[in-house]
């Protein structure tokens, strides 16, 4: 019986060590950590894992499109050279966490994943080599407009593949019609209203601001429960 406990003890031992290892090869680090790492690297081998739309939207650097929810990823992903450093990033940060684990275990040994994603990297103020120079969806002049539209406004920036946001889209339609003759409240999809954010420099969803008279007055970045959101409004 001791030696079957013994046995058990080194094999979760082995376990916890080979998990370790494997994760020692992840590093996600912000924004300013990855700018400086790619610039320390010479034509580094940088990753947009958003979908081909995302991308021609604007993209960091050289960075190559290798769409996580495509199904050649794997196959893409394995002509990169595993002996060095490999940058991956998407929207807010969790394709390329995905990414990232999947490239750990096609034996990668050096792995950065910007934290936030995209959203932090452009809110932080760093440039794209290939930005959109046409506007998408709401600019900074209707947005004034638009929360000044009633003495009390929330607009709740959201996408359509964001998991909080769908999780919290049932209570906050709900509250719409609800609350109707009390707050106004307008959604705006991130994707669709790429310039807006951009000027905003919002960079995670979703994010939920509450205006009075055109003056911001409570914001919430993140999920949020139904019951603390009613607190609000």
């Amino acid at each position: 019986m001791q030696s079957k406990f013994i046995s058990f003890l080194l094999l979760s031992f082995l376990f916890i060590s080979c998990h370790g290892q494997e994760s020692k090869a992840i590093h996600t680090i912000d924004a300013k950590s990855f700018a400086e790492k790619l610039k320390a690297n010479e034509n580094p081998q940088l990753l947009d894992v958003r979908t081909p739309e995302e991308y021609s939207t604007g993209h960091i650097g050289d960075a190559k499109n290798v769409n996580w929810n495509d199904d050649n990823f794997v196959t893409t992903a394995s002509t990169y050279d595993k002996s060095k450093p490999i940058f991956v990033y998407c929207k807010i940060g969790g394709r390329s966490e995905k990414a990232a684990d999947k490239l750990a275990e096609l034996g990668f040994k050096e792995i950065y994943n910007l934290d936030g994603g995209i959203m932090k990297w452009k809110a932080q103020g760093n440039a794209d080599t290939q930005p959109s120079s046409r506007i998408i969806g709401m600019c900074d002049q209707e947005y004034g407009e638009l929360i000044k539209s009633s003495d009390r406004v929330m607009i709740d920036f959201n996408a359509k593949w964001c998991a909080p946001c769908k999780k919290m889209n049932p209570y906050i339609l709900k509250f719409q019609t609800e609350m109707k003759n009390r707050i106004k409240i307008v959604q705006l999809d991130a994707d669709e209203n790429k310039t807006i954010i951009e000027q905003m420099k919002l960079d995670s969803l979703p994010t939920i601001i509450v205006y009075e008279k055109g003056k911001e007055v409570w914001r919430n970045v993140g999920f949020i429960s139904e019951e603390d959101l009613k607190k609000h409004l």
